[in-house]
């Protein structure tokens, strides 16, 4: 697939699912991002704005497997990945896939479940398998979860830690909707819902020839060496207990690349390492007990600030991006 074909693709993706959700291009973008550089997306904001709204329309949009867990205090580690059952008749152990086998995967309410069932999508998101009773189990391809949660001060909510949350890509929030996009949703939901009649725009053959493609984007030395920088900065700031991990880096030039490519370019510009900084970076750092000071419990805004300072501060490359 040629580099332009994946901008109208990736357009007409974001069309369809702003038929769904108004007034959140942002949002509907850096998830459509996650999704053709093959990460998995962490979707974070108070109860009743969209956030569930939003992984299913963009599940909708691709002809792919598509499973939804919600996640619950009793929700059990095998209830994730599948579970080995005995058949009488054949005298054997057979293995029933759970509903991480799927292209994409819409895990609801990940911090509502216990830590121990948490752990149980670390080996599939990072491995994109899953290994019970002693076989290997490979996923789907592409394979993509798409989870929502509730900020810590929720009731009955469980910090994810910091080893699952470094598996996300990303994070974003969805925030409240503008008077006018709000208007437009009682209108268009006074009734059915909308995602009733959401057709795909896109075949999982075209997903996984735009997903090659975005692969194939080039991304010069001065531009990795740049975002080696803005990662190595968060480890060296005086407001952070923990910094970017080499996978952050990894996964922001991944990311950096589908942005590129969703921009009708084969080649990765700063300004895309710029435009993912704070989604990619920010949950996956922890700021010190002085810094948060007054902010919310984990500092989120004061950490999106923190690496959005980092950035301004980062010298940028001079050249040539392109391909020699």
């Amino acid at each position: 697939m040629e580099i332009d074909e994946v901008g109208d693709r990736a357009a007409a993706i974001v069309r369809n699912v702003e038929t769904v959700i108004s007034g959140k291009r942002e949002a509907v973008t850096a998830a459509l991002t996650v999704l053709l550089a093959e990460g998995h997306l962490l979707i974070e904001d108070v109860p009743g704005v969209g956030k569930t709204m939003l992984a299913k329309a963009l599940a909708r949009s691709v002809d792919c497997t598509v499973s939804r867990i919600q996640f619950t205090p009793d929700l059990l580690p095998s209830d994730v990945t599948g579970v080995s059952v005995f058949d009488q008749v054949s005298r054997r152990f057979e293995f029933k896939p759970g509903p991480v086998f799927a292209n994409i995967v819409i895990g609801d309410e990940i911090n509502r479940a216990s830590p121990k069932t948490q752990s149980a999508l670390l080996e599939c998101m990072e491995e994109r398998q899953v290994t019970a009773d002693g076989t290997t189990y490979h996923l789907e391809q592409p394979f993509t979860v798409v989870a929502t949660q509730n900020p810590v001060e929720m009731e009955g909510t469980y910090p994810l830690p910091e080893a699952q949350r470094d598996r996300f890509m990303a994070r974003i929030s969805m925030g409240y909707p503008a008077t006018a996009d709000e208007l437009a949703m009682l209108a268009q939901r006074e009734t059915a819902s909308p995602l009733d009649s959401l057709e795909p725009v896109v075949s999982l053959a075209e997903l996984r020839a735009m997903i090659e493609t975005v692969q194939r984007v080039f991304t010069s030395e001065p531009v990795k060496a740049y975002a080696v920088d803005l990662a190595r900065a968060t480890r060296e700031d005086r407001q952070l207990r923990l910094g970017a991990s080499p996978r952050a880096t990894l996964q922001l030039i991944r990311a950096a690349k589908a942005h590129a490519a969703m921009h009708g370019r084969d080649f990765v510009l700063p300004d895309d390492v710029d435009a993912l900084a704070v989604p990619v970076l920010a949950h996956r750092l922890v700021p010190t007990s002085r810094a948060v000071g007054g902010h919310d419990h984990d500092g989120g805004p004061l950490i999106d600030q923190i690496v959005r300072r980092i950035v301004g501060e980062t010298p940028v490359p001079v050249g040539s991006a392109r391909r020699e």
